[in-house]
């Protein structure tokens, strides 16, 4: 790895100067849990996978399997993945705390620091989490499967590092760890407000005493062929993002074939996979005017006049539309539900006043989440330049004396 302009002050260290060596975990038997209260458990590598410590991403370690786990988790220090997929193969974390029921498993290394050297561990860990060093770790992964790689100790010992003084590597450590900080406590706002928002979800809707119909006698199945040209804006319906553009080779090979038996759906049009309902993928579109799907989509539009449609798609994101979808899939060869069996369902009707209130009031909710994730997402675009700019000297940052601890 190359490095230009670095401060004076600052020196390259293969990291074997630093770290004398990798301790690793050992495969043990896990259930298909968690460990919970004082049970133990042996990490999984999406315990690091993230870049940030997620103790409860482990396995509740079998009876006498315990007798055979040795490495728990210590502080001040870091875990790295030695094996996953291309992608997380090398992701690593910050280990604040001793965590005594918690077990490496053998993918997991934890970094044992060279008695002679003084250095922060989690500005190291800043450091391994950059783009520039996930991308080192990538290259110089091994393996012939596409969907696991390896790592050796050897190969990650030998990366230069560009080491800054010990203070300048506590106060980036401390500026970063803010960031960190507060997209921390963003996301478990998002998950309070989510919580609340299904807990809401549920009293209004499903357990209302409220008439039922089914949505048949609100809806309509639409075929409209795309008989005009090829020139159609081509969609998907995922079961986490809606409606998307599509995305991988094969989808756009056929967006540029003959589209002329494809499905047109307009705006406020819903539209759902028959063989994927059963796991969400149904959405509403309201990103395009216009676009077409595969033949093998069911399309159908809502009549205003006895349902409102944001009412309905917030029905579609509870546990009732979940349930009540999965079981007009059983008994199918597929598991798949046509709008036969679709239209069948009854749902929770209220008048219309009262639909208009309910979605009002939801609707209000899923937009502060939303707005909520969008600065998630702006923190963590501020945390990624920063760590840019300061792991690698570009800028330099002026250290107040109290802020070293």
């Amino acid at each position: 790895m190359k490095f230009s302009r670095l401060p004076s002050n600052w020196k390259i260290q293969r990291l074997a100067e630093l770290v004398a060596k990798f301790d690793a975990g050992i495969s043990v038997n896990g259930g298909d849990r968690p460990a919970m209260g004082d049970e133990c458990g042996v990490l999984k590598v999406s315990a690091v996978t993230e870049g940030q410590f997620r103790p409860n991403e482990n396995k509740v370690i079998d009876g006498a399997e315990l007798k055979r786990a040795r490495l728990n988790p210590r502080r001040d220090s870091l875990i790295m993945s030695r094996a996953n997929t291309p992608a997380l193969v090398g992701a690593s974390a910050y280990i604040d705390r001793d965590y005594q029921n918690l077990y490496l498993s053998d993918k997991l290394w934890q970094f044992v620091p060279r008695k002679e050297e003084v250095f922060s561990m989690r500005w190291l860990g800043f450091v391994l989490a950059s783009h520039a060093y996930r991308k080192k770790l990538g290259e110089v992964a091994t393996g012939s499967s596409q969907s696991m790689k390896n790592i050796s100790q050897e190969s990650v010992l030998q990366m230069e590092i560009p080491v800054p003084s010990l203070a300048e590597q506590l106060y980036i450590a401390q500026l970063l760890a803010a960031w960190v900080s507060s997209i921390e406590k963003t996301e478990q706002l998002i998950t309070a407000k989510d919580s609340h928002y299904t807990h809401e979800l549920s009293r209004l809707i499903s357990m209302g005493h409220h008439p039922r119909s089914h949505i048949g006698t609100f809806s309509h199945e639409v075929s409209e062929r795309n008989r005009g040209g090829n020139n159609a804006r081509v969609l998907s319906v995922t079961n986490s993002r809606g409606f998307v553009l599509p995305e991988d080779q094969f989808e756009r090979r056929v967006a540029s074939a003959d589209l002329s038996n494809y499905k047109i759906v307009t705006r406020g049009q819903y539209a759902y996979n028959p063989s994927r309902i059963n796991v969400g993928s149904i959405a509403r579109l309201d990103d395009w005017d216009m676009g077409v799907l595969s033949p093998m989509y069911v399309v159908f539009g809502l009549d205003n006049t006895k349902v409102n449609s944001d009412y309905f798609l917030h029905w579609l994101d509870s546990h009732e539309a979940n349930e009540r979808i999965k079981n007009s899939a059983q008994g199918s060869v597929r598991e798949t539900v046509s709008f036969t069996e679709f239209a069948a369902i009854a749902i929770p009707t209220p008048s219309l006043e009262d639909q208009q209130a309910i979605a009002s009031y939801l609707n209000a909710m899923r937009e502060e989440i939303t707005l909520l994730k969008k600065k998630t997402e702006k923190l963590r675009k501020q945390k990624r330049g920063l760590m840019q700019k300061l792991l690698i000297g570009q800028w330099r940052v002026k250290i107040p004396e109290e802020a070293i601890k």
